[in-house]
């Protein structure tokens, strides 16, 4: 199977432009998942609730119609970020398009410092998703923080976990791309985005550094910095199906929910 990603620097408030830079990348590339950004059609530096909604899509609509139109073509599927508006309600989300036709969306649970001000946290749990055959799981930008997030996901028989973000704290995904694959066995991949917003006297500065990290935490590809551009490598996913660590030694098998499970919660 191959899988990719593409870090780019969205323009803010240029939804349409945003997407066809996207579809465009699709068109041009060759492989069987390709993962973009958070929020990738609109930005992230908002300033006010009114941009959030000038720039939100909603389900089914014209943005995940270009998306699941690409995705049929190239046969491949496609994970965007994206800002979405739900019966009156905006999340910060991720668009699942696959080669079936069908377009699911994933809602990022843990919101990220001022995300809180125009977002709602997910209320959609931590769904997987067919992808050829293979179950993939959709984590955004600091859910990567919360071990418990990719801990379900993979409990859930996730092989891949594709990670949309705008990272802004430097090192801290690139550490945990490769620990929460290494712990849960299943193959990582960290879309980020690079370059500043500028807006109105505020700034944000995006690290890149995006990454395919294998199910035992070895990093496959990785971009630059300041890289734009696509990025691919082939993976065997059923090797995630495989939790051993040594003949004895199993990730899953020996776990011990009962002496845990309370003090987690």
């Amino acid at each position: 199977m191959k899988v990719g990603f593409y870090q780019f620097v969205p323009e803010f408030g240029n939804v349409e432009k945003n997407i066809q830079t996207m579809v465009n990348a699709v068109k041009a590339a060759d492989a069987d998942l390709i993962v973009f950004p958070e929020l990738a059609t609109s930005g992230y530096l908002f300033l006010e609730q009114k941009e959030v909604e000038e720039t939100a899509s909603v389900v089914p609509g014209p943005m995940s119609d270009a998306f699941s139109k690409v995705a049929v073509e190239k046969n491949t599927a496609v994970v965007v970020g994206f800002p979405e508006k739900a019966d009156g309600v905006y999340y910060n989300s991720a668009l699942i398009a696959t080669p079936d036709g069908k377009v699911q969306v994933y809602r990022k649970n843990h919101l990220y410092n001022e995300e809180k001000l125009f977002f709602k946290p997910g209320n959609l749990g931590f769904p997987t998703f067919d992808v050829k055959g293979v179950k993939v799981g959709v984590l955004i930008c600091f859910d990567h923080m919360f071990p418990e997030s990719a801990r379900t996901l993979s409990l859930e028989g996730a092989q891949i976990i594709c990670h949309p973000a705008n990272l802004v704290l430097p090192g801290f995904a690139q550490i945990t791309s490769c620990s929460r694959a290494l712990e849960n066995g299943v193959f990582w991949i960290l879309a980020n985005r690079h370059g500043t917003e500028n807006r109105k006297g505020r700034s944000l500065s995006y690290s890149g550094l995006s990454r395919i990290v294998d199910n035992r935490g070895k990093v496959l590809v990785s971009a630059g910095a300041d890289d734009t551009g696509f990025y691919s490598v082939e993976i065997d996913p059923s090797k995630a199906l495989d939790k051993k660590v040594a003949p004895l030694a199993d990730l899953f098998a020996d776990r011990r929910p009962e002496l845990y499970n309370e003090i987690t919660k």
